[in-house]
C-alpha cells in the first residue's frame, strides 16, 4: 500500500513502513492517484490531488482540520492516536499551572537579566497551590488524569462537561458556576463547533481577580481577543501551550509577566510522539492486511 506522510514521524516504527514517501520530498502539485494511505497531524486533507485514497491516519488526538463529511462520503477511513498521549498532555498542564502560579518564569528572566538584586526573602511573591480550587473544563483521559496529579498536590477539584458522569476524581460544576468558583482553570476539551469560543468574553469575565487560565487542548476554544484583552489588564495569569492561530501568537502577550508561552507541547516526550507513531503504523497495517483498524474515528 502506498503511503504519504506529510513529514517523517519520529521513533523506529516509521521505517517499518514498505512504500512510503515523505511530503517534503516530494512535489504534490498533481494527482497521485497510486497514493491510498495519508498520514496528517491534524492537517487538511487534500481530496482532489489523492483519488484513491482509502485511509488517514492522523498523528495526534484532535481531528478538527481533517474533513470527516468528506472521508465519509468517499468511503476514506479516519484513525487517530487516543490514550498514549494522555500522561504526557497532563504533565504538561501542571507544569504550566506551576509555571504561571508560581511565577517561576518571571523569576527565570530577572535572573538571566541580572536585576536580581535583592535577598530571598524580597523574591516574587505567588500563590500556593495547596489548598487552591481547579477547575478542569472537560473530564476525559486528559482532563482525568490531571484530577489524579491534583491529589498529590491537596488541591481541591471541580469539573464542567456536557454530560455529567459519577466520579470520585471531582464535584460537578456547570461552566460558568465552575469558572466563578475556581482559583485554577485548566481546558482538555475537543475543538467542536459546540466548543469553538466555548470560553468568551463573558465567561472569561467570570474569573476571579488572580486566577489561572491554562489552556493545552486548542486555542480555538478560548476568545483569544478577549482573553489578551484579561492578560493584558494583569487580572488574571496564564499558561498557553496553544492559539487560534498557530503559529502566529498574539505579539502582545510577548512580553507580559503574567503569561507563559509554550510552541504546542503536550505531547512533546519522546515516548509519547514515539508510542503515537507506534499506533498510526500499526493501524495503517491492520487496514492493508483487511482487517478493522485499533483506533477509527467513527462519527
Amino acid at each position: 500500500m502506498k503511503v504519504l506522510a506529510t513529514r517523517r514521524y519520529p521513533g523506529p516504527a516509521f521505517d517499518e513502513l514498505d512504500d512510503v514517501e515523505v511530503l517534503s520530498d516530494v512535489d504534490l502539485d498533481e494527482p497521485r492517484p497510486d497514493v491510498e494511505a495519508l498520514i496528517v497531524a491534524n492537517e487538511p486533507v487534500p481530496f482532489d490531488l489523492l483519488p484513491k485514497l482509502r485511509i488517514v491516519a492522523n498523528f495526534g488526538v484532535g481531528y478538527d482540520r481533517i474533513d470527516l463529511a468528506t472521508c465519509t462520503e468517499r468511503g476514506i477511513v479516519v484513525t487517530n492516536t487516543p490514550g498514549v498521549l494522555d500522561s504526557a498532555t497532563a504533565d504538561l498542564a501542571f507544569a504550566l499551572v506551576l509555571a504561571a502560579r508560581r511565577r517561576v518564569v518571571e523569576g527565570d528572566r530577572i535572573v538571566r537579566s541580572g536585576r536580581w538584586s535583592g535577598s530571598w526573602s524580597e523574591g516574587l511573591l505567588a500563590e500556593e497551590l495547596a489548598g487552591s480550587t481547579l477547575g478542569i473544563v472537560g473530564l476525559g483521559r486528559i482532563g482525568g488524569a490531571v484530577a489524579r496529579r491534583a491529589r498529590g498536590f491537596d488541591i481541591r477539584v471541580l469539573y464542567s462537561q456536557r454530560r455529567r458522569r459519577e466520579t470520585d476524581l471531582a464535584e460537578f460544576r456547570e461552566l460558568d458556576a465552575l469558572l466563578a468558583e475556581a482559583d485554577i482553570v485548566t481546558i482538555h476539551v475537543p475543538l467542536t463547533p459546540e466548543t469553538d469560543g466555548l470560553v468568551d468574553a463573558r465567561r472569561l469575565a467570570l474569573l476571579r481577580d488572580g486566577a489561572c487560565l491554562v489552556n493545552t487542548a486548542r486555542g480555538e476554544i478560548v476568545e483569544e481577543r478577549a482573553l489578551v484583552a484579561e492578560l493584558v489588564s494583569g487580572r488574571i495569569r496564564a499558561g498557553l501551550d496553544v492559539f487560534a492561530h498557530e503559529p502566529h501568537v498574539p505579539p502582545e502577550l510577548l512580553g507580559l509577566p503574567n503569561v507563559v508561552l509554550t510552541p504546542h507541547l503536550g505531547s512533546a516526550t519522546r515516548q509519547t510522539r514515539e508510542t503515537m507513531t507506534r499506533l498510526v503504523v500499526d493501524n495503517l497495517k491492520a487496514f492493508e492486511r483487511g482487517e478493522p483498524p485499533l483506533t477509527p474515528i467513527d462519527e
